[in-house]
């Protein structure tokens, strides 16, 4: 069953700084309110799973060079029989049932994607800090500017954090590459392993537009 929540949020300048006092702006989303472990799960588990390179490769008999000689006659050497050096029984010879190249994909509804999401975003509202124009703060690239952004704002570098934006700017992208704990990706390219990872959310008034276009219905 789904249900219509609202995260009400306030937006910060790069001084950690309240832009607008007078009214909270709101964030509508779909969740699901009793099955919602289970889609997560199931998201989780198809984006693990098209991570996976799948290029383990084994070869057969038939693959493995040399073989093509009889190593002994078939009969009068009281030895067992063998018709080439490259039998799985041999050392060096070919593998039984080995791994080869495969694409494994899990199907998951796009609606199903979108609840998961919206439902793990709901389930972090308390974590998620929305700061203006955070795309194009980070002028320079440089780790100790963006350090600085994040202290006023609260957001500690201790903790996993998760950037979200509309758009990478290459200095924000040098800034945060070398901190172990931060994240940076597009609003596009949302997803829940991610989400679920982080606690806390870093978003701009530009990357939930985005999400709103994309994953909200």
């Amino acid at each position: 069953m789904t249900v219509q929540k609202f995260i009400n949020y306030k937006i910060l300048n790069k001084d950690g700084i309240i832009l607008n006092n007078e009214s909270e702006n709101t964030f509508k989303l779909k969740i699901v309110e009793n099955s919602s472990n289970y889609l997560i799960y199931k998201d989780i588990l198809r984006h693990q799973i098209h991570n996976k390179q799948g290029t383990a490769s084994t070869k057969v008999k038939s693959e493995v060079r040399g073989g093509g000689r009889k190593p002994w006659r078939q009969k009068g050497t009281g030895r067992a029989r063998a018709g080439s050096n490259r039998s799985p029984l041999w050392k060096g010879g070919g593998v039984i049932f080995g791994p080869k190249p495969k694409i494994t994909k899990i199907k998951l509804n796009q609606k199903e994607r979108k609840l998961s999401l919206q439902t793990l975003l709901y389930n972090k509202r308390n974590n998620i800090s929305v700061i203006e124009n955070f795309e194009t703060i980070v002028e320079i690239p440089k780790t100790r500017l963006f350090c600085n952004i994040c202290q006023n704002c609260g957001l500690s570098l201790n903790k996993n954090l998760l950037i979200i934006v509309s758009e990478k700017s290459k200095p924000l992208k040098l800034a945060t590459q070398n901190i172990k704990n931060v994240e940076l990706i597009l609003a596009s390219n949302l997803n829940t392993f991610s989400l679920l990872k982080a606690e806390q959310i870093l978003l701009t008034p530009e990357a939930i537009n985005t999400i709103k276009e994309i994953y909200c219905d």
